[in-house]
């Protein structure tokens, strides 16, 4: 990266981030711009980037002086922003941002991709946690911020340089983009309907997955299971299944979990700082894959319990006057019944705020996320809903907040619509009792974890 010049538009958001803290690292002059920087969100995350000799602009085209500048963006950012407009004005090389993540990855010693439709950033943690503390000293590419890396200097820790082999990567199948990637060892967590049909997803992991010298795939999802036929190389997890790795005999606590870990003939008893059966198989394929990277599997069932977790996954905000505050990430079916599932092992309401990613994901998966609301929310418990984070640029309204209440509530399940976000966390507010626990549940909108904080605070 050294002597290569960047320009990130949208370097705020969470696959943008760490990868210009990575290229930054490593030596590239770095700068960039943001929507949110503009309207004065989460400044806390641009003081930090600045902090790290990021220079900020704003999107107004500005920042992009220079025709050697290569312009990084995501999907999301449309032709029509300023900051491309100069661009191609300028004639400035253009990689998307999983394009320049794909060359460095490609180019590591050791590849390690994370793929699936759910718990991507976990296991990127819980591995790049497993080979730091077994003195790998890897280089790690996350979406979400991993406790473990967090300080009081580097509160936004969703990448960790290192100067070993390993570069661990979650790797994202919703623009297709998964298939840029040669992984050494991949890593498939699970498929489930999310961005795209499960038609289009099948052909997406099973590519990635034949690309990879050794996989390390979850044979207790169905899907994943039927991609595997053929393939040599295969190290299977599975919880409470058949498998290389297997996990019985749970035992779930409140902010926990416990299980036994089976594999080679050895019995590991585990207990982990994160709760869920779903973080059960997180584990599982986080030690497999580590020990495809040369970690003995008594070390990394042993390191394992020293994950803390990633914030706003399942991450406790606080707890006032006998309510608890969760700030969780679920935004897609499987997620949101992974956490549903989690807090219903333990006795207590659940007062539920979703907040829709998009439009785009609501016309997508809006039917299942009605059912999934329907079938795993327990006839107490409550739902509210705002409107869909928006932060600008052309969208089709074709279906709502609205729509998903009012096929929850039709469902027999209490279920709100509260177009303004801060009257449906309002409503919760009002309603909890001691004993309850408030979640609050969304993607694509760091001012979640505020909007959690606040809750705890009049709570308080």
């Amino acid at each position: 990266m050294e002597h290569r010049k960047f320009f990130f538009v949208g370097i705020g958001g969470s696959g943008m981030m760490p990868l210009a803290m990575i290229v930054r690292a490593r030596g590239g002059t770095v700068a960039g711009s943001d929507r949110g920087l503009d309207q004065g969100r989460t400044a806390a995350k641009f003081d930090a980037l600045r902090d790290l000799g990021i220079a900020l602009f704003p999107q107004d085209g500005s920042g992009i002086t220079d025709s050697t500048q290569t312009v990084v963006a995501s999907a999301a950012v449309e032709d029509s922003v300023a900051d491309i407009v100069a661009a191609s004005r300028l004639g400035c090389p253009r990689q998307s941002r999983a394009q320049l993540l794909a060359e460095l990855f490609n180019a590591a010693a050791l590849p390690i991709g994370v793929a699936g439709t759910s718990g991507k950033s976990t296991v990127t943690g819980m591995i790049g946690w497993l080979l730091h503390a077994c003195g790998r000293d890897p280089t790690v590419m996350n979406g979400a911020v991993m406790k473990n890396f967090a300080r009081p200097d580097a509160p936004f820790a969703s990448a960790l340089v290192g100067s070993g082999a390993p570069f661990v990567s979650e790797v994202d199948e919703s623009d297709g983009s998964i298939a840029l990637y040669r992984p050494a060892i991949a890593v498939l967590n699970n498929v489930t309907l999310d961005h795209k049909t499960l038609e289009e997803l099948r052909t997406l992991f099973g590519d990635f997955a034949r690309h990879a010298r050794h996989v390390v795939a979850n044979a207790g999802d169905p899907e994943t299971a039927a991609l595997l036929a053929g393939l040599p190389n295969v190290t299977t997890f599975a919880v409470e299944g058949p498998a290389d790795l297997s996990a019985t005999n749970l035992r779930p606590e409140r902010f926990a979990v416990g299980f036994d870990l089976h594999a080679r003939g050895e019995v590991h008893p585990i207990r982990l700082a994160v709760p869920g059966r779903h973080n059960v198989s997180n584990a599982l394929a986080a030690v497999a894959a580590a020990e495809a990277a040369g970690v003995p599997l008594a070390e990394a069932a042993r390191a394992i319990a020293g994950f803390t977790g990633l914030r706003r996954r399942f991450d406790l905000v606080g707890e006032a006057n006998g309510v608890a505050v969760i700030d969780d990430f679920g935004h897609n079916p499987d997620k949101v019944a992974a956490t549903l599932d989690t807090l219903h092992a333990h006795p207590g309401r659940l007062l539920v705020l979703f907040q829709p990613h998009g439009y785009g994901p609501l016309r997508q998966m809006g039917h299942e996320l009605a059912r999934t609301f329907a079938e795993r929310l327990h006839p107490k418990d409550v739902l509210v809903m705002p409107d869909p984070v928006y932060f600008g640029g052309t969208v089709a309204r074709e279906v709502t907040s609205a729509d998903i209440v009012a096929a929850v509530a039709a469902a027999g399940r209490q279920a709100h619509h509260d177009a303004d976000r801060d009257a449906a966390a309002r409503r919760l507010i009002d309603l909890a009792r001691p004993g309850d626990r408030i979640v609050i549940m969304g993607a694509r909108d760091d001012t979640l974890t505020q909007l959690a904080s606040g809750i705890v605070a009049a709570l308080t």
